[in-house]
């Protein structure tokens, strides 16, 4: 199979953060590169593989266009967009979320382009060491390019390809994502922590938070407050962590339950 994907050989990228430069990385080998972002352009191209600065036009006219901004970013980047995207032209973003940016682009790009929905499940940390056996989710909204594009995922960049639909996406990574980045969120707020006398589920654990100590504080808000199905997550891991609290202070299950049942029943009062 051809390393690049039939009848596409141009793809435009909006924004060149941590995570458009990895796409670009990945990607520069197969496809000429159209990028797109005045407060942090693209270095030189060196390596012959056509990644050049470009203006929203040209990044528009490409064959596929990918959304690397901010959830909360998407809806400006679209409406920017939409005058110049070509017939049959593929656009897709990488948010950590789906719902959303599905809806947005459904409603806000014309009717005579493609959308895919994705998240690739790792970042510039944990694919530093490449992204071949990584994951990446899928989610089709428009058009029939979805088979060829994982395929290219697949074969080619051996990516891990998960297939399933934006609130699917949505209810697992709002615990998966979620539960992930909120713990390692309040570990480095408890910091210093130990880094002698540590056990090897406890290495793991600074392992995991280190994988996300530096994304950017937009990602963590659209994890928490732009998944819908977020807050269900985390309320129901405080409640229980409030429980296991009880439990440690009473010693006693039968008192830590009627202590959490008031909690419960103090919280449905207050609403």
């Amino acid at each position: 199979m051809s390393s690049r994907i039939r009848n596409l050989s141009t793809i435009g990228i909006i924004g060149f953060g941590a995570f458009g430069r990895l796409m670009a990385r990945h990607l520069q080998p197969h496809f000429a590169l159209r990028i797109c972002d005045p407060g942090t352009p693209p270095p030189p191209d060196v390596s012959g593989k056509g990644l050049k600065p470009a203006d929203l036009a040209e990044v528009a006219a490409c064959d596929l266009v990918i959304l690397a901004v901010p959830v909360s970013a998407i809806p400006a980047a679209i409406a920017a967009l939409r005058p110049h995207l070509k017939a049959g032209a593929i656009v897709l973003d990488v948010g950590s979320v789906k719902i959303g940016p599905a809806r947005a682009m459904l409603e806000g790009l014309p009717d005579h382009v493609e959308i895919i929905g994705t998240h690739p499940l790792f970042g510039p940390q944990s694919a530093r060491n490449g992204i071949a056996g990584l994951k990446i989710a899928l989610c089709p909204v428009r058009g029939r390019s979805i088979r060829r594009i994982a395929a290219f995922l697949r074969r080619v960049l051996g990516l891990e390809v998960i297939v399933t639909t934006p609130d699917a996406h949505d209810r697992e990574v709002a615990m998966a994502q979620g539960l992930t980045h909120l713990i390692a969120k309040i570990l480095v707020r408890m910091e210093p922590l130990p880094q002698r006398m540590t056990t090897a589920s406890f290495d793991l654990l600074m392992q995991a938070t280190e994988m996300v100590r530096h994304d950017a504080p937009n990602v963590f808000m659209a994890i928490e407050r732009a998944n819908p199905h977020a807050k269900a997550v985390r309320d129901r891991f405080f409640a229980l962590a409030d429980e296991m609290r009880l439990f440690l202070e009473h010693g006693d299950a039968p008192q830590a339950e009627r202590a959490a049942a008031a909690i419960a029943n103090d919280e449905r009062l207050a609403v």
